[in-house]
């Protein structure tokens, strides 16, 4: 341990192994040490109203290790080819516990609409009874302020076949005209989606949600003659790698 050859006694280091080493292999890890990366398409579907049809998506991909890792969230809206509506956001997760992880990071939003951009801090887990949670606080220019909360819950029929409900809402500190949002509750969505499980990473489905628009945010719609509130009938898939 203070350097220099050691004894003539010293314990052999090799001696459990008959004196084989790992040689030109590299050493083995511990789990909390690799890096892993992963991309979950949670939704891309087409989806249909009565007085229209467009794609959306929700994707989440990650890379690093057990306990920190880089984040990408992406959602949007893409009609005639044009994204119309799009979120975009790169975080820091550092896990505090077996089911959660705390984020930091920044959102941007773009689109046919003005840009916006935040900083973001939330939270993203499982909830006791398995609910999936994503919550987050986002803080941007002239003062603007944001909370959206999604949860989903996963109801095995059978080992391939799977109900989702899924809930989503959005709050605005002030109204942003450009954009066509008002203060307080903007939007909330709430869908039931039936997917099947060709394989564990890809499963076709087909759902249906209901979508509504409050407040200010429901005030900008009418003023463009658009509906306040809507059934949507959807059919997609989901896949990860």
């Amino acid at each position: 341990m203070q350097g220099g050859d050691p004894p003539p006694d010293a314990r052999d280091p090799h001696a459990y192994s008959d004196g084989y080493d790992f040689g030109p292999l590299p050493r083995h890890e511990m789990g909390d040490r690799l890096h892993f990366g992963s991309l979950l398409v949670d939704r891309l579907e087409s989806v249909r109203t009565r007085d229209d049809s467009f794609t959306t998506y929700e994707l989440q991909g990650s890379y690093g290790g057990d306990y920190n890792r880089a984040v990408l969230k992406a959602e949007g809206e893409v009609d005639g080819g044009k994204f119309h509506d799009a979120r975009t956001e790169l975080l820091w997760s550092h896990a505090v516990s077996a089911y959660w992880n705390t984020q930091l990071g920044v959102r941007y939003d773009s689109g046919l609409k003005p840009e916006r951009k935040w900083l973001a801090v939330g939270v993203q887990g499982l909830a006791p009874y398995w609910f999936e949670i994503d919550a987050t606080v986002y803080v941007g220019e002239q003062g603007r302020t944001a909370l959206r909360f999604d949860a989903e819950y996963e109801l095995l029929l059978t080992q391939k076949l799977i109900l989702q409900p899924r809930f989503e809402v959005n709050i605005y500190g002030k109204s942003d005209t450009q954009r066509e949002r008002g203060s307080g509750l903007s939007d909330a969505a709430l869908g039931l989606r039936l997917r099947y499980e060709i394989r564990r990473e890809f499963a076709p489905y087909i759902g249906i949600e209901r979508s509504n628009k409050y407040g200010g945010s429901a005030d900008f719609a009418r003023a463009e003659g658009q509906r306040t509130s809507e059934m949507r009938v959807v059919a997609g898939a989901r896949f990860w790698f």
